[in-house]
């Protein structure tokens, strides 16, 4: 007699999670949300500013309205089961407000979200959990300033607590008066010492509310002018052990923080290997694009699969190295031709634009690639970067960011 394959062993009662999905903005984030929302049968209203937004211009469902209005994310909440983000700055109290009454499941929880929210809640917490972080103070007046540059051989990196993003809300000071704007502006900073870094590392890992959890390889980023400009996964030279610290430091900081979907943590790698947790993302990250085309389960889908309560998907790579390079806004205005020239050039590549228009500096999308040699396949990515920022008749050029340190 033949031996048969046996099916898996499915679940005691069936799997009942979320149908309608409400996203709080709409940016590339809610955008690249769309399409994999489509292939699970989820519905995905939009909330956007305006139907020129990245997201909104695909979407098949848009409510016009700004975040910060109550009415506007009480009108979305009422159509859906679930409230997720593109972004973290809706304020908590509203999202508190929802959670109260029933209107949606908010999802991260604005007790999660305001780690995201808020840098110095996010640093007094993780430090309170014991979790690595750089030397911090919290400052909120010239004194405060003066007092943390002499702990730090004079120089500080000064934030914003919110609103700040890819380098904006960031000074390196060297003098207690390069913020006076800020402290009358916000009342408190937080002033952290500058890490000498050798690198910077990204964890990310997805959550569901009963706590399944799965972590994505650890990656490298490098930053261009404060922007995230490319990523190499795995990170090259992190031996097994310490991906596997690594990951489980998020893994960890998901659990202490009732984390639900994705959560992306940046990390600051200093010799020896050590690592201080730079900042955090309670969203699909930008460090984490590679996964679209390079993992089992891209971290778009991943984050819909966690905050509708479905099962998570496999992280695992589809090839040892996958790499991704931000089109930061160039001299093209029309992006296609260059991006026809691109894929004409290399057939493995991938695109993905956003369909914002040009300005210079701006994330108007990102490409792609997997393979086994990191230094090709980011070779191959930058020629096609100036191909599509700079149109196919430009000067070919390769070249790339010289590495930060802080």
């Amino acid at each position: 007699m033949s031996e048969t394959s046996q099916p898996p062993d499915l679940p005691a009662a069936p799997i009942s999670g979320a149908r309608r999905v409400g996203i709080i903005g709409a940016g590339q984030l809610a955008r690249m949300m769309l399409g994999p929302a489509i292939e699970l049968g989820v519905t995905t209203p939009v909330l956007a500013t305006s139907r020129q937004e990245s997201a909104a211009i695909v979407a098949g469902q848009v409510r016009l309205g700004r975040h910060d209005d109550e009415q506007a994310v009480r009108d979305l909440a009422a159509e859906v089961d679930v409230i997720t983000f593109d972004h973290e700055h809706v304020p908590t109290a509203i999202l508190e407000q929802i959670g109260a009454e029933d209107l949606a499941a908010v999802r991260p929880g604005p007790a999660a979200l305001v780690h995201a929210q808020d840098k110095l809640v996010m640093r007094e917490r993780l430090t309170a959990l014991g979790h690595p972080c750089p030397r911090w103070w919290r400052v909120g007046s010239r004194a405060d300033i003066a007092d943390a540059l002499a702990g730090t051989g004079g120089r500080l990196v000064v934030k914003t607590p919110r609103g700040g993003y890819d380098a904006h809300g960031v000074r390196v000071i060297e003098s207690d008066d390069q913020v006076d704007d800020w402290l009358a502006e916000h009342g408190e900073l937080l002033a952290e010492e500058l890490v000498p870094f050798t690198r910077e590392l990204s964890a990310q890992v997805a959550r569901r509310p009963g706590g399944e959890a799965l972590a994505y390889p650890v990656v490298h980023s490098v930053q261009k002018d404060g922007v995230c400009y490319e990523v190499v996964a795995p990170a090259p030279g992190l031996d097994p052990a310490a991906q596997q610290r690594i990951q489980q430091l998020a893994l960890s900081i998901a659990e202490d923080l009732d984390v639900v979907g994705m959560l992306a943590v940046e990390l600051f790698e200093t010799e020896g290997g050590a690592v201080a947790v730079n900042e955090l993302a309670m969203r699909p990250h930008n460090t984490g694009h590679w996964s679209m085309d390079g993992a089992v389960t891209g971290q778009f889908e991943q984050h819909l699969r966690a905050v509708a309560d479905l099962p998570l998907g496999s992280t695992a790579p589809l090839a040892p190295v996958s790499v991704m390079v931000n089109l930061l806004g160039g001299t093209a205005e029309d992006l296609a031709p260059g991006a026809y020239a691109a894929l004409a050039a290399d057939p493995e590549l991938k695109i993905h634009l956003y369909g914002k228009s040009v300005r210079p500096g701006r994330k108007l999308g990102h490409v792609t690639l997997v393979g086994e040699d990191h230094d090709d396949l980011l070779e191959r990515a930058h020629r096609a970067e100036r191909l599509i920022i700079d149109g196919p008749a430009a000067p070919e050029t390769t070249a790339r960011p010289a590495k930060e340190t802080r």
